[in-house]
């Protein structure tokens, strides 16, 4: 995600780089009756004798069980740990709608692979503990507060078997701290599949109930061989969602190796199609925009057109001049970023897709 001053300008030169770049064209997880999707593979009994297995090791018990759940169809929001014009809001003044909610970022410390986490005075909580309290309440609400690594701005390497480890290491001891029940990749600058995959398998063996999410920009999921789809294939038995970014993008290929311009109810559906009929799962898809015309360079459509592409992959209905082979009700949902830039802009993105996703069949 773009971490700029000011809205969410596209990173210079990205367009281009996008275009040149652009290539041709999961298990599915168990579903309840009630319609909630376990986040991990593991049951309750297993969260828990991992969790022990994990304060054995590291001298201190982690802060949450890792038995978290997530809706059949979720909204997911990144809230801001930093202010850049949007609404400055604590965790507790995210809208409801939001299932998932990604506190953004986690970054590189001096330990390659190894992340860490600074609460920004600006965000105006008076101590860490009045952040954490704020988490459980969510979590309390059945909602998942998971932890967003990188950002446009990120730094973070993970490319041997050493920061591989620290990087597990880091991202489980901030688990275990603030309690957060998983975490969000979203680095942009670049990722190796073979350690990431090793590092965020890793995590999971000690957090069985782990969200796994990730937000790669359009470029990075053009094609299965590309290394950020290589890592979703690869991680795909606890894979919870891949939440595209579909913006500060230009034109891309869809499934169907026609080009779709960004902005469009067709840029959505045809590149979702490829990750869709790539290997990944319907529940492991959703659609990543913008909250408002301010939270990024470009790509932005208003609510109403992420609920027809929702629809168009879901039902077959709404669809553009693009309309997939088959219908995906499973589709997990949509993204917003950020929980901020949809506050400053009258919670439309909560109000309208969020009740659109819940919605869905």
């Amino acid at each position: 995600m773009v971490r700029a001053r000011s809205g969410r300008a596209a990173h210079p030169g990205r367009t281009a780089r996008r275009g040149a770049r652009a290539l041709a064209g999961l298990a599915a997880a168990a579903l309840t009756a009630a319609g909630v999707v376990a986040a991990g593979t593991a049951d309750a009994s297993e969260a828990a004798t991992s969790a022990t297995s994990a304060a054995s090791r590291t001298g201190h018990s982690p802060t949450v069980a890792r038995t978290a759940a997530v809706p059949k169809h979720a909204v997911t929001g990144y809230w801001q740990n930093f202010d850049n014009g949007a609404t400055v809001q604590k965790l507790k003044d995210v809208n409801d709608a939001y299932d998932i909610i990604a506190v953004s970022f986690a970054e590189a410390t001096g330990t390659p692979g190894a992340v860490g986490f600074h609460l920004d005075p600006a965000v105006g909580y008076g101590s860490a503990d009045a952040f954490k309290a704020d988490i459980k309440a969510k979590q309390a609400a059945g909602k998942s507060v998971i932890i967003s690594v990188g950002g446009e701005k990120g730094a973070v390497s993970v490319s041997d078997d050493a920061s591989a480890k620290n990087f597990a290491d880091s991202v489980g001891k901030l688990m275990d701290e603030y309690g957060f029940d998983g975490v969000d990749i979203d680095l942009e600058n670049g990722l190796n599949s073979t350690y990431m995959t090793k590092a965020l398998k890793a995590l999971h063996a000690e957090h069985n109930g782990v969200v796994v999410t990730m937000a790669p920009q359009t470029v990075d999921m053009q094609s299965p061989q590309n290394e950020y789809f290589k890592t979703a294939l690869g991680i795909k038995d606890f894979l919870t969602a891949v939440n595209m970014q579909y913006y500060n993008s230009g034109s891309m290929n869809g499934c169907d190796g026609k080009v779709y311009a960004q902005g469009t109810v067709d840029f959505l559906t045809s590149l979702a199609c490829v990750q869709l009929e790539g290997g990944l799962a319907p529940s492991q898809v959703g659609i990543g925009v913008p909250a408002s015309s301010r939270a990024a360079g470009g790509g932005y459509v208003a609510p109403s057109v992420v609920n027809a592409a929702l629809d168009c992959l879901t039902k077959g209905a709404n669809c553009g001049s693009f309309k997939p082979s088959k219908t995906y009700p499973g589709l997990r949902g949509a993204m917003a970023w950020s929980t901020n830039w949809d506050a400053a802009n009258g919670n439309a993105f909560a109000g309208q897709v969020g009740a659109h996703v819940h919605g869905l069949p």
